[in-house]
């Protein structure tokens, strides 16, 4: 392990980022715009340990900032909302977070992300820009794996802000590897407040919302696929999901 992967695992070096970090985005995220969060019930009593966050993705930061944000209010035991940021003073850090490798050493915000518990991944469709097509790089998988035996880890399974985009076999490998609690959560409204990586306004006043499910009744014995296919279904980001949108628009347009 480098100097760096040490420094990010010290949980005094991820409390202060994470209140740093967590001060500059609080006014974005609740006070330039409206933020409505639902089922942090499903939170609590969780274990310390082998808990996947599953998520669609709209913003490359200010989602994963709202997840930090989320879980440090319920440390203080707040419920669906995040109030006065106090808890940064003593903020959640048992998690880590799924990401791109060339994403997270694209820039310093994002080299300064990494030190925050990021387990940077190579993506095995793309690459520079360009489709690839790659086998898993097994040093990503027991990083993964390895966090998730000691913390909660955050995922986004399609791997891209594209909505609708098809979903990673990746995740489903690491669901039916480590068999661990899987909770679903439904994010909207980022794409409409914030440009692709989440660090300026597109619109102010916008309306933000983070749905968390109750955990998914998994079997793991199913294949990879069937897995699959029920996280994205539970995160609304299936061929179901898409078909109703786009009903959905079409009525919106006869109107």
């Amino acid at each position: 392990m480098n100097l760096f992967d040490r420094i990010k695992h010290l949980k005094i070096v991820r409390s202060f980022i994470y209140t740093v970090v967590g001060a500059i985005t609080f006014p974005g995220l609740a006070i330039i715009n409206k933020l409505k969060i639902e089922g942090t019930e499903h939170l609590r009593n969780l274990p310390r340990r082998n808990v996947l966050f599953v998520s669609n993705h709209q913003t490359y930061f200010a989602d994963v900032m709202t997840f930090i944000h989320v879980f440090c209010a319920v440390k203080w035991r707040k419920k669906n909302k995040l109030g006065i940021p106090y808890y940064l003073l003593l903020p959640f850090t048992n998690v880590y977070i799924i990401a791109a490798e060339e994403t997270m050493n694209s820039s310093l915000i994002s080299k300064i992300f990494k030190l925050a518990g990021t387990l940077t991944i190579k993506r095995t469709w793309r690459f520079d820009g360009k489709d690839v097509s790659r086998s898993r790089d097994e040093s990503d998988t027991q990083k993964i794996d390895h966090a998730l035996n000691k913390s909660w880890v955050i995922t986004f399974p399609q791997g891209t802000t594209k909505p609708f985009a098809p979903g990673r076999k990746g995740t489903a490998h690491i669901i039916k590897n480590n068999q661990p609690i899987v909770i679903p959560v439904v994010i909207n409204g980022f794409w409409r407040a914030f440009n692709k990586t989440g660090l300026s306004f597109k619109k102010k006043g916008a309306l933000l919302t983070v749905r968390i499910k109750e955990p998914l009744v998994i079997d793991y014995t199913q294949s990879v696929e069937a897995i699959l296919e029920q996280v994205m279904e539970a995160i609304e980001q299936s061929k179901n999901y898409m078909m109703k949108s786009k009903h959905h628009f079409v009525n919106l347009m006869d109107k």
